[in-house]
């Protein structure tokens, strides 16, 4: 697909890290960009300097998603691509005890629902919405390019780590429904890919101390430092613009295998 300023894109979790990065990315493809997000002071700060629109969306609420999808499509047009970015984690054992009173304690299901809902129902119910709109566009090229979708899992969707089960199962699913939803939207011309990053200098990994950043760091094999969020934006554009791209999850990652703990 080749991009211009006459295609519009949705960016979920736009107002930060991967999201901004990639949205930034297209906007300087002229792109118009959407961004979807609950940071309304961040959102709308970007959504200015890129000359695009900011919608407050929780991709948890149908009615968000909907009423999101309509403000971005009267404003800068029907989206011909869509980046998912919005995401959260939390780290809870399946079962374990109390570190102070020894009691066996299980994790809580509402927490483990959560992350579920955000990060696999929420990309889903996104896909679902914008995939519908694409539909009613007409082909970009001569072989029925309706619109690309990327997706955000994550590298603990193969190795997730202690603590992970919730946010492991929730990517795995992202993973795991990006091949069967390409040949669903096949006929449309529309390609489906996800992107499995590792550890990236995200504002969520901005919150740990200096000394946990620099471990992570140098447990990358190479290059030995935290993945920065233009990169992952290469690799959703890259997604975007090369048309043979569909049905694929990639790790972007320097190479790790997370370890247990």
């Amino acid at each position: 697909m080749q991009l211009n300023s006459s295609m519009s894109a949705v960016i979920t979790g736009g107002a930060s890290g991967l999201g901004a990065a990639t949205a930034r990315l297209l906007a300087s493809k002229g792109v118009k960009v959407a961004l979807f997000d609950l940071n309304v002071e961040q959102g709308e700060a970007l959504a200015q300097e890129l000359k695009g629109v900011f919608c407050k969306v929780d991709v948890t609420s149908q009615e968000d998603c909907e009423s999101g999808f309509a403000k971005a499509r009267e404003t800068i047009g029907q989206e011909r691509i869509l980046v998912n970015c919005a995401g959260t984690g939390n780290a809870v054992k399946t079962a374990g005890r109390d570190k102070k009173t020894g009691a066996i304690k299980t994790f809580p299901m509402d927490k483990f629902e959560l992350i579920v809902q955000i990060n696999l129902l929420g990309t889903f119910r996104c896909i679902a919405l914008s995939a519908a709109g694409m539909m009613t566009l007409d082909p970009c090229d001569e072989f029925g390019e309706r619109g690309v979708i990327v997706n955000t899992a994550s590298v603990a969707a193969q190795d997730g780590q202690m603590g992970q089960a919730s946010y492991s199962a929730s990517k795995a699913g992202v993973v795991g429904m990006t091949l069967p939803i390409a040949r669903d939207l096949m006929s449309e011309g529309i390609r489906v890919n996800t992107i499995m990053p590792g550890i990236f200098d995200t504002p969520l990994l901005q919150a740990a101390p200096d000394n946990v950043k620099q471990a992570l760091a140098a447990s990358v094999p190479f290059p030995k430092r935290l993945g920065v969020p233009p990169e992952f934006a290469h690799l959703a554009v890259t997604m975007v613009e090369n048309s043979y791209f569909n049905g694929e999850s990639v790790r972007l990652d320097g190479a790790i295998r997370m370890a247990p703990r």
